[in-house]
């Protein structure tokens, strides 16, 4: 195999891999559950105790 066909085949393994490692993280993520907004009335009071 040429040097090119070399790297094109390492770089496309890296490629899926890192596209594999991603859609992992992103269910392990999603997987924790609901995502909470953040406490309006602790934000706004907080903001005012500074002022």
């Amino acid at each position: 195999m040429d040097r090119s066909k070399i790297v094109a085949v390492v770089t496309g393994i890296i490629s899926i891999a890192l596209a594999i490692a991603y859609l992992l993280i992103v269910q392990i993520i999603d997987f924790r559950g609901e995502m909470l907004p953040a406490p309006i009335v602790d934000t706004i009071i907080s903001g005012l105790l500074k002022i």
